[in-house]
């Protein structure tokens, strides 16, 4: 963590809270769900597999949350619009779904 001259811990904190916020946002809308994911488990391979000093380990364990946020991301919009179509689907469906015409 890197502060300005005057600056206090808990804001330097809050700066670099924000910095990570917004570099989350911005992999949210360049990475695909297949990106996200397989970066994932890479980084999950790399923090079981251990040898990585503190400082590392830290980087690595916050770009996979940056990682696991993008895949629920796409998740939930996946979900949404399967929703969506189930809806739209049990809506052009007159007699509701689980009927037959023989009744």
């Amino acid at each position: 963590m890197s502060k300005t001259q005057g600056q206090t811990d808990e804001q330097a904190e809050q700066v670099e809270g924000a910095d990570r916020a917004d570099r989350a946002d911005r992999a949210e809308t360049t990475l695909g769900y297949e990106q996200a994911r397989d970066e994932l488990v890479e980084v999950v391979r790399r923090l079981e597999a251990g040898g990585t000093s503190l400082e590392d380990s830290l980087a690595l364990w916050e770009r996979g949350e940056e990682l696991a946020k993008v895949c629920r991301h796409w998740l939930e919009g996946a979900r949404a619009r399967l929703d969506a179509a189930l809806a739209e689907g049990a809506a052009e469906t007159p007699d509701g779904p689980g009927t037959t015409a023989e009744g």
